[in-house]
């Protein structure tokens, strides 16, 4: 009778524990780490997760010092001179400006213009002495430096004029000289540096405008 008891009693006590044995079983261990979890793959097969990738930009680039420069400056060796001047003009001579009229856009000449106005007192190729030269000029050459003022004495290389009528100074300054009260024509470094080759021009820096003419002659007919 006693043996029945206990045995009894074991079985309450097995029935009683199993529960919490069960539940021991499923609470999650918090001494292990849960692994990282990762995300499905794409339709492609492939990981949403991508790595991070700094964006690479080039370098910038810087013109390189030494560069040459446009025109030539004084004491270096030039390809260009007076025969390359002269083959590019359309129109040279020499005289005083006596108007300067801005021009806005117009139909035919779809940009803005300085219209310029000469008294020809030395003509070279183009126009006659004596005349009335007007010559027009983009807007923008004048903002840029070339510009001129009533009652100044130049000797110009023009360009032939453009689709729009346009023209302006062979090679910007190189194109340009300056008169002076006497009628001698003044160059400057980079013309001394550019002409001094020349049999009439080299190594002056003043020329009257008679053997001006003759330096272009003689450069025309070496092209």
């Amino acid at each position: 009778m006693h043996g029945r008891s206990c045995a009894c009693l074991l079985t309450l006590i097995a029935l009683v524990a199993a529960p919490a044995a069960l539940c021991g079983q499923n609470r999650p261990d918090s001494s292990r780490s849960e692994a990282p979890r990762e995300d499905p793959p794409g339709p492609l097969g492939y990981t949403t997760q991508l790595p991070i990738v700094e964006p690479v930009f080039p370098e910038p680039v810087f013109p390189q010092p030494g560069s040459p420069r446009r025109w030539p400056e004084p004491n270096t060796p030039v390809s260009f001179g007076l025969p390359q001047l002269a083959r590019s003009a359309g129109t040279i001579f020499s005289g005083t400006v006596t108007g300067i009229v801005r021009r806005p856009a117009a139909r035919g000449r779809g940009v803005e213009t300085v219209e310029v106005t000469f008294r020809v007192e030395n003509a070279i190729r183009g126009t006659t002495q004596g005349a009335t030269l007007t010559f027009y000029q983009w807007i923008a050459l004048w903002s840029a430096g070339q510009r001129y003022r009533v009652g100044e004495r130049l000797l110009l290389f023009l360009y032939p004029p453009s689709k729009l009528g346009l023209t302006s100074c062979v090679a910007g300054p190189m194109g340009r000289f300056a008169v002076d009260p006497q009628g001698r024509v003044g160059l400057t470094a980079q013309h001394l540096a550019a002409f001094r080759r020349d049999p009439v021009l080299g190594g002056k820096s003043r020329v009257s405008l008679r053997d001006f003419a003759l330096a272009v002659s003689q450069a025309t007919e070496e092209e």
